[in-house]
């Protein structure tokens, strides 16, 4: 066995996620399988890869160390566009296809490259002006739409008959980029949409002139130039989005709305079952409009609206039509308090079965995941007469996709910390190969439902721990915030808390009110305040703990630790529960919600302008000069999503407030880590001001 530490091995995978294969496209037939991998797993150069789901043969499609020498050169739209992907890797780090999986293209440090998938040649550069951003194939295969220089260009895909198809109209403006809200808080990454026909390209354009203007410094550099940045904070002006109709043939059709009442465009979807169809919704994110687009005149009709007295979740891919004209959605079924597939008039999913999303809609039904409980996710087939057929096992944490007679299967479970890759088809089962490398340490996690509300809690002791045999301090890991559970029945997601146990700690990680898997009734129970329901659970997880393992921890030493809300929830647990918790390392946290983005701090505050006392109440700054116990501050300083503005902001009210404190600012650290030595000693850290801290 290794003798490197796990801070060591983690940060050298990239979090052990190098040479595992993503970004898989099954054809259309499902003979065949794309996919992106590295060569390693301490590599992270995205190769292009296929399989063959009958006998398992892989073939290298491309490889980008044959194609291009030297570093990665990334535009500032490319950074800013993996920044919101949370995308650290490098290579081909995505690609896209035409409907049949006959050629595949993608952007390689800014330029673009085509291949015919019939292996009939090699992987051509095509000479456009770049850098290149998110090529697209049309579904034909005959042409490639790319971002560049904020504008939409179109080119055949023989690398001829390159031009421009939408053109930004003023240096604020951008043609088929995706908007920061929709990137960073809606789930989509999309800007552009081709047509069914090929003939045409639905743009989204984003003019940001409106939005304030915020500067992005590395203060490590002051040779450097700060970079500016447009960020809508709650309760100032958002960028304004439209869309327009771009043809081949050069014409061009707007497609208006009332973007007064509906400044969010969720989601778009435009296949050859009908119209396309735009979701919409109000700034407050209460009513969800989804929109049939006449394509001759760009007029829309509204043909669904949802409503809810909180908030509309949004749903990539969700919104579509059937092959019979009804349409399809995602919605909270406050009745049963269900999310639950709509179709038509109906109900297409049973009640008291939890949605968790789309993965793919086709002419046979909807493949769906759901959560049979909180912690799986598991894969079904649902037909458009609501017969459901299991693609995955209701145990673990499965990703799946269905085409023709095959299933791509990627399963997580309890039992092994490597997921499984698995093509099933009528010849049987063949496996994807994975280069990824996995801990050293297996965890040992029990699974509990903590308190009156049944908080699903992960608890790790120290590999080799004898009941009774001595009391441990804890230490809290949570992320706490809505959408965004960390208890899940995958061996894999809790290396890093095992080998925190593994220095002498009990490891707790509860989920709490707001995070998914239980419902919208559930989810809604923050609306209006992000602080004490998040808190209570976290203090109840503990005091569950306590009364379960009563001679293995010791509830008088108890820490905290997490990452963005994790940070946020981490701060406010030693500001405000002093008596639970004794030490905390709050990584980027939000300390003040009015500098949070606008989609995300009031579709659960509300407009700060109107709502002042709320922010108030989930704000840490006014709970400064009440810090008794040791806080560790981590921030990246060129984070442009929770900016190092509210690490500071807190600093100073802690400081004036004459409270000691430690901040360990991140040079050039976005709000990912992925640097290697950075990600491992942050880590370490972490674990040295914690053990100091509760005398472990």
């Amino acid at each position: 066995m290794s003798d490197e530490s796990y801070p060591s091995h983690s940060a050298r995978t990239r979090h052990f996620t190098a040479g595992a294969p993503r970004s898989f496209t099954l054809s259309p037939d499902g003979a065949r399988a794309l996919f992106v991998r590295s060569a390693s797993g301490t590599d992270a150069v995205g190769r292009l890869w296929e399989v063959d789901a009958i006998t398992g043969a892989e073939r290298l499609v491309a490889d980008p160390t044959a194609l291009h020498a030297g570093p990665e050169s990334l535009s500032p739209e490319e950074r800013a566009r993996r920044e919101r992907m949370r995308e650290g890797n490098s290579g081909i780090v995505g690609y896209a296809t035409d409907r049949a999986v006959s050629r595949a293209v993608f952007a390689l440090s800014g330029g673009l490259y085509a291949v015919d998938l019939d292996g009939s040649g090699g992987v051509r550069a095509l000479d456009v002006p770049g850098p290149v951003i998110d090529p697209r194939l049309s579904p034909d295969g005959a042409h490639i739409a790319y971002v560049s220089g904020r504008s939409l260009r179109l080119v055949a895909v023989d690398g001829s008959s390159d031009r421009a198809l939408a053109e930004p109209t003023s240096d604020d403006s951008s043609a088929g980029l995706v908007d920061f809200i929709a990137a960073e808080e809606l789930d989509r990454q999309r800007g552009f949409w081709w047509s069914p026909d090929s003939d045409a390209v639905l743009v989204e354009r984003v003019d940001e002139s409106g939005v304030q203007e915020w500067w992005i410094a590395d203060p490590v550099h002051p040779e450097q130039a700060p970079y500016r940045h447009r960020y809508p904070a709650a309760g100032t002006a958002n960028a304004l989005v439209s869309l327009e109709i771009a043809r081949l043939d050069g014409s061009v059709t707007l497609v208006p709305w009332d973007v007064a009442t509906y400044p969010y465009l969720v989601d778009v979807s435009w296949t050859s079952n009908g119209d396309p169809l735009v979701v919409v919704t109000t700034r407050d994110q209460r009513e969800q409009v989804v929109l049939a687009i006449d394509t001759a005149t760009g007029a829309s009709r509204t043909v669904a609206t949802i409503t809810d007295d909180a908030w509309v979740d949004a749903w990539p891919g969700a919104t579509q039509w059937a092959p019979d004209g009804r349409l399809l959605t995602l919605r909270a079924d406050r009745v049963t308090d269900t999310y639950r597939l709509h179709l038509g008039d109906d109900w297409l999913t049973p009640a008291g079965l939890q949605v968790r999303g789309v993965v793919e809609v086709d002419d046979t039904g909807v493949v769906a995941s759901f959560a049979p409980r909180p912690t799986v996710a598991s894969v079904a087939h649902v037909g458009w007469d609501s017969t459901m057929r299991a693609v995955t096992p209701e145990s673990g944490w499965n990703v799946a996709r269905v085409a023709g007679a095959t299933d791509l299967v990627i399963r997580r479970t309890l039992e092994s910390m490597s997921p499984v890759y698995e093509l099933h088809t009528s010849a049987g089962t063949t496996l994807v190969t994975s280069h990824a490398e996995t801990p050293h340490a297996l965890p040992v996690v029990t699974m509990l439902e903590a308190g009156e509300r049944g908080l699903r809690t992960a608890v790790l002791f120290p590999t080799g721990h004898r009941t009774g045999s001595r009391r441990l301090p804890v230490v809290l890991s949570p992320y706490g915030g809505p959408h965004g559970a960390l208890v899940a029945e995958m061996l894999g997601a809790y290396g890093e808390d095992q080998w925190i146990a593994d220095q002498g700690f009990c490891v707790v990680i509860a989920d709490g009110r707001g995070t998914p898997g239980r419902g919208p009734g559930w989810d809604r129970t923050v609306l209006h305040d992000l602080a004490t329901p998040a808190l209570e659970d976290q203090v109840a997880a503990i005091e569950a703990v306590a009364v379960a393992y009563p001679d293995d921890v010791d509830a008088t030493r108890v820490g905290i630790r997490g990452w963005s809300f994790g940070g946020y929830l981490a701060a406010l647990a030693v500001l405000r529960r002093p008596d639970v918790f004794h030490a905390a390392v709050a990584g980027a946290p939000v300390t003040d919600w009015r500098l949070y983005d606008t989609a995300y701090t009031e579709r659960y505050l509300g407009d700060p302008t109107e709502n002042a006392a709320v922010y108030d109440a989930s704000s840490l700054l006014p709970l400064a000069a009440g810090l008794t116990r040791p806080l560790l501050i981590i921030h990246g300083l060129t984070d442009d999503n929770v900016v190092v503005a509210h690490t500071l902001r807190l600093s100073g009210a802690l400081t004036v407030a004459g409270r000691p404190h430690q901040v360990l600012p991140l040079s050039g650290v976005t709000h990912m880590t992925p640097q290697e030595e950075v990600a491992e000693n942050r880590l370490i850290l972490e674990l040295t001001f914690l053990t100091q801290a509760l005398n472990a």
